[in-house]
């Protein structure tokens, strides 16, 4: 897994590393094609600093290779850095690559999230067991004003499935928590996040966040289960 390209580059290289990425990921310039530093820093107006900046960035994504006799060469997707919050995030942001990416991402938390919650209930820490109760509250109290597609809900939901990673005491999982929150970031960015959440979600947290608290490690992972049931479920409706 590589670090986010895009996390601490400066407002030029980000700008321009995000058009050329974007148009990678949307197929715009697809496999095979190749350009060279000049090319960017003419179609830019940059200087070749930047340019060379912006394909050491694009190489560590996966998105291209670079030699001197051929230059700058656009990568199969068998290459792309696909835990990598930002090509989750151009991902997201294509039409056809969308479904699945939040497909991808839906599949990775079935994989893990049960095994995590089972983990919490016996690492966790009491404090961490007592904000995923208050976590679980919230959600529950903006779920039934209808406000499950605001921020706060989302702020809310990051913040429990972060901590239920955290919790898990697996650097592993804890590792993979950006990813999975562009998952959760995608569907309210895109408009796929219910006003009024399914009532079993909701309920499903809570008990998650209880029997983490209780220590009852079986009925944290089967409850687990039921988030995620709800969200593959809402997952397929989104694809069709």
């Amino acid at each position: 897994m590589t670090p986010s390209a895009t996390g601490s580059a400066t407002p030029l290289l980000a700008s321009v590393l995000n058009n050329i990425g974007r148009r990678i990921i949307s197929g715009e310039l697809p496999e095979g094609r190749t350009f060279t530093l000049q090319d960017i820093s003419d179609r830019f107006a940059i200087s070749r600093t930047v340019a060379r900046e912006t394909m050491r960035a694009l190489e560590q994504l996966g998105l291209v290779s670079s030699s001197r006799r051929v230059g700058i060469t656009v990568l199969s997707r068998a290459h792309w850095a696909v835990f990598d919050p930002t090509v989750i995030d151009w991902r997201l942001e294509t039409e056809h690559e969308r479904p699945l990416q939040l497909r991808a991402l839906t599949e990775l938390r079935i994989a893990i999230e049960p095994i995590a919650a089972y983990n919490a209930a016996t690492s966790a820490t009491e404090e961490q067991r007592q904000e995923l109760v208050e976590l679980a509250a919230t959600l529950r109290r903006l779920g039934d004003a209808g406000a499950g597609d605001t921020e706060a809900f989302l702020t809310a939901d990051m913040r429990f499935h972060t901590l239920l990673m955290e919790s898990s005491g697996n650097d592993m999982f804890m590792a993979l928590s950006p990813s999975l929150d562009s998952a959760l970031r995608g569907r309210t960015q895109f408009g796929l996040q219910p006003k009024n959440p399914d009532e079993d979600g909701l309920a499903a947290h809570e008990n998650v966040a209880q029997a983490i608290a209780d220590g009852r490690a079986d009925d944290a992972e089967s409850a687990s289960r039921v988030i995620l049931k709800e969200v593959r479920e809402a997952s397929a409706d989104d694809a069709h």
